[in-house]
């Protein structure tokens, strides 16, 4: 019998910093900052928003270093959650990224990197969908072709988009003087409502843009397989990608607010486009949407590359498609699972569907975030009665690193998840639940695949 294709440990320290990256750097940097303005108009209130995002973010980093030197096994968050909560939670927390969030964020994705490009190339509108569709057929497939070639296209894109975010910053703070009178106008407004006392409420709500601008962290604790020292490794990269990503986006909004005054960027409806056109002109807004395709083009990439390694897990314990649990031996990639994720996202897209099926369980992104987060306090518990027992490590992981203020970190993160859910639940409590009609959709599921196949045998860790 021929042994088990097993996952290739082919990513560098640089790899997977690049896809911590990549994987937080989207749209939403070029776009949420005019959200911010609108619901906190103190410039100082502006930056403390990001800053407590990115304390948020940080904490996140830690809690998933740890997990990934932990348990450096593919599959990431569904791999805590089975073990920490079971397999019932472990695989909504799957099927929710398949059925939706990632999917519909791929197909999501696809048409905003459509949308620039047109626009650029001086296309038709009826091109959108058709060129989203290729972009997910042709990431998938570069995908398909094993870690390195998906790794090396994101390192490519992510240093691309860095770069766009540098000329922003730049343009921002070294021509902000002379721009500013360039700037768009914002609407007249009284004295007292330029700048109204800020509330917790108006703090809170500007909070939740930030947060979302910061996920994405967790999508390199999916491939823990594949870095070449996964328990060295992985808790650097994700915690010196989180930390570069904090000082760009501060840097970002200190140009929006320095070209636009923080009444300019609430009115803005593209800020880092107005801040360059400010700054350079015509040719500064072409520059910054094609660093806004690009940027797009990557976190697509990354979206792509990452979540199959879950799907395959799930297949791999017996509760999804069978042929998705074996990877292909020659590239060692997820094969069947990605060609099953591009479809259903490529569907997505023929659809329109994809739109309002995110606005339903947008906010199911972050109650996975503070369960995933909480599986640390099982994992401590656990290598702390093996070490009491003498029995040194165990399934809990390494102990090799430890992140600190440890429980205070775990329990913040927990808890700004929490916030996150409860405030996108109070804005609109109707597509909340129905957002928790699809994600419930998945225990009937769940049960289906596990009675078939309960008696396969399959492996449940693939390494």
């Amino acid at each position: 019998m021929p042994d088990r294709v097993s996952y290739a440990q082919r990513l560098s320290v640089f790899d997977a910093t690049m896809l911590v990256m990549g994987g937080i750097i989207g749209a939403g940097i070029f776009l949420n900052p005019a959200v911010v303005a609108q619901r906190v108009s103190q410039p100082a209130l502006v930056l403390g928003v990001w800053v407590l995002g990115g304390a948020v973010a940080l904490a996140g980093a830690w809690c998933f270093a740890e997990l990934g030197a932990r348990k450096p096994l593919a599959g990431g968050g569904y791999v805590y959650l089975r073990d920490a909560f079971g397999p019932l939670p472990a695989f909504l927390y799957g099927w929710t990224e398949l059925l939706v969030i990632n999917s519909g964020g791929i197909a999501a994705v696809s048409v905003t990197f459509a949308t620039y490009t047109i626009s650029l190339a001086g296309l038709s509108t009826t091109a959108t969908a058709p060129l989203a569709m290729g972009a997910i057929a042709v990431l998938s497939t570069i995908n398909y072709l094993g870690i390195k070639p998906g790794s090396v296209t994101q390192n490519i894109l992510t240093i691309l988009k860095l770069l766009a975010l540098a000329a922003l910053i730049v343009a921002g703070l070294w021509f902000a003087s002379s721009a500013a009178s360039a700037a768009p106008a914002a609407p007249a407004a009284s004295p007292a409502a330029a700048a109204p006392a800020a509330s917790a409420a108006s703090i809170g709500a500007a909070l939740i843009p930030v947060l979302f601008a910061y996920g994405g962290w967790q999508s390199t604790n999916f491939v823990a397989a594949e870095l070449k020292d996964a328990r060295r490794d992985l808790p650097r990269a994700i915690i010196l990608g989180v930390v570069g990503v904090v000082l760009v986006y501060l840097l970002a909004n200190l140009a929006y607010l320095k070209v636009l005054g923080v009444a300019g960027l609430a009115a803005s409806t593209a800020p880092a486009s107005d801040v360059m056109r400010a700054a350079l002109g015509p040719a500064g807004a072409t520059v910054i949407a094609l660093g806004i395709a690009a940027s797009t083009f990557g976190f697509l990439n990354l979206a792509i590359l990452a979540a199959p390694r879950v799907y395959q897990t799930m297949a791999a314990d017996g509760v999804f498609f069978g042929r998705a649990a074996d990877l292909h031996p020659r590239f060692r990639a997820p094969a069947a699972a990605l060609v099953i994720q591009a479809g259903w996202a490529i569907l997505l897209v023929a659809t329109r569907t994809y739109g309002q099926l995110l606005d339903y369980v947008v906010f199911g992104d972050w109650i996975f975030f503070g369960l995933v987060g909480a599986t640390l306090f099982y994992y401590r518990r656990a290598g702390g009665a093996a070490e009491a027992a003498g029995g040194g490590r165990d399934q809990a992981g390494s102990p090799e690193y430890r992140m600190p203020f440890y429980p205070a970190v775990p329990i913040f993160f927990v808890l700004a998840a929490m916030f996150a859910v409860v405030s996108t639940v109070w804005s609109n409590p109707r597509n909340a639940a129905l957002g928790i009609v699809l994600i419930g959709s998945g225990i009937p599921a769940f049960f289906l695949w596990r009675g078939a196949r309960l008696n396969t045998g399959r492996p449940r860790d693939v390494a």
